[in-house]
């Protein structure tokens, strides 16, 4: 082979070992974490309890429901214990209160905080791990995958009802 190929060869092989599946993770939960932060504080205070439909949860509810979703998913995934999931929050998830715009950006914003530090934190070996309820087994990038999936899907239905209320949503960048 000639000289010139190899050197290519070994250099390729230099850059893809610098970006790992670590990696990936901790840059698509920040984009994730932004994403969502923004789409979050684009339904004004008052709309906070809209729901499209009675059988749907208000806007306000799905943003706690990925919050606390994350907060379980992550310490799941990191053998974090996960923060305690404030008292005025819990009323809204049990449905006996609505969450008001402040609360729910807040815990939103400090269940992504606590996932992109698990993450950040995580060893290789960490991520192969099997981990969780012994009714739900998987390994910890399981975990983190699927539940990075969850944020985007309840994100997009986030997103529909901004544009019940003839509200944009941000551009993603990826």
């Amino acid at each position: 082979m000639p000289k010139k190929f190899l050197t290519f060869l070994a250099l390729a092989a230099s850059a893809l070992a610098q970006s790992t599946i670590k990696d990936a993770l901790v840059k698509h939960w920040k984009v994730s974490t932004d994403f969502t932060i923004a789409v979050a504080k684009l339904m004004p205070a008052a709309d906070y309890g809209f729901k499209p439909v009675p059988a749907e949860l208000s806007f306000g509810q799905v943003v706690v429901q990925v919050a606390g979703a994350n907060l379980n998913a992550c310490s799941n995934a990191s053998g974090t214990k996960r923060p305690e999931i404030p008292d005025k929050v819990m009323q809204a998830v049990r449905g006996k209160a609505e969450i008001d715009k402040d609360t729910a950006i807040q815990f939103l914003t400090d269940s992504f905080d606590f996932c992109n530090q698990a993450v950040a934190g995580m060893t290789p070996e960490k991520l192969d791990a099997v981990v969780g309820p012994e009714n739900r087994k998987m390994t910890a990038f399981e975990w983190l995958w699927a539940y990075f999936t969850h944020t985007a899907h309840h994100r997009g239905q986030l997103e529909v009802y901004l544009r019940l209320k003839g509200i944009q949503p941000p551009s993603y960048a990826f």
